[in-house]
């Protein structure tokens, strides 16, 4: 099992310093990996015809492609993980040159979370459809291992297409692709193609985890090399029931594990730490 941490996005400000300590005392601490939420545009929630939602353009959202480029030259042993990447308000051939060179310039430390996503804001900013989300992610995932396997890649699909050309360089290992969402389409999807599941952690989650187990197996595939990624919240769990927590999500098969301090009340990077040190203690003392 793998333990880790969510990059507090919106509450850790924009202080190269701050950001740089930050990821090196996550490394020093021994954790595993680092996952980083992904929005490219907040939206203004006092526009016409009104919007609602948890972030707004007032929430500080790091890049998370070029966030952690700048962190695997500051790091040695630390993976960085998207949870998620919202694949399809994106370009595919760019997603895949940009996250080949993080591969290569981490030298294979990368894992690629993806999701459709449920900003419509974001997506008609960014010149994509947010109707054919769902069907147009299962296309840039096969687009995706192309581009990363081969040299030159000709593709036509419904969304895409590719004319004989190809990313250089390739990245140094194949690129692990996991899967968000809760929907049963999307737990059947990650089941069927992807490497891993990022679930947020709910009350239902014991029975989604048996039930994309089951889809895993379903189709023809084996669950135990299947990854599932569970983030703890610590605004909602309390410290002394992380063990516990840990213990049970064991049990299920869980291979990855993160502490999520957001919407915990913090307001600086040293107490999003202090909770991070707790929690890796936790860890070390199972």
């Amino acid at each position: 099992m793998k333990f880790g941490v969510v990059f507090p996005q919106y509450e850790i400000g924009a202080d190269p310093a701050v950001l740089r300590d930050f990821v090196h005392t996550i490394e020093e601490l021994g954790f595993d990996y680092l996952l980083a939420y992904d929005h490219v545009l907040g939206a203004n929630p006092e526009r016409p015809g009104g919007w609602s939602g948890p972030y707004t353009f007032r929430h500080d959202f790091h890049e998370v492609l070029v966030t952690f480029g700048w962190m695997a030259a500051l790091t040695h042993r630390l993976e960085f993980a998207t949870g998620i990447l919202i694949l399809p308000q994106r370009q595919t051939a760019l997603v895949a040159k940009q996250v080949a060179q993080l591969s290569v310039l981490s030298a294979g430390r990368f894992r690629l979370g993806v999701g459709i996503g449920w900003n419509e804001v974001e997506y008609e900013a960014l010149g994509q459809d947010f109707h054919t989300r769902g069907k147009r992610l299962e296309e840039q995932v096969t687009l995706l291992r192309e581009l990363w396997s081969k040299p030159l890649v000709q593709f036509t699909g419904q969304f895409d297409t590719i004319p004989d050309a190809g990313v250089s360089p390739l990245p140094p290992r194949p690129i692990p692709i996991w899967f968000g969402g809760d929907a049963d389409v999307a737990l059947r999807r990650a089941a069927r193609i992807g490497d891993g599941w990022m679930p947020n952690f709910r009350p239902e989650l014991t029975d989604q985890i048996k039930l994309i187990q089951r889809y895993v197996t379903e189709s023809g595939r084996d669950p135990a090399a299947f990854g599932i990624d569970v983030r703890i919240p610590a605004g909602k769990i309390p410290q002394s029931e992380w063990g516990s927590q840990i213990r049970q999500l064991a049990a299920l098969g869980v291979s990855h594990i993160s502490l999520n301090t957001l919407n915990a009340g913090y307001t600086l990077s040293e107490q999003h730490l202090y909770a991070m040190r707790r929690f890796k203690a936790e860890v070390d003392s199972l």
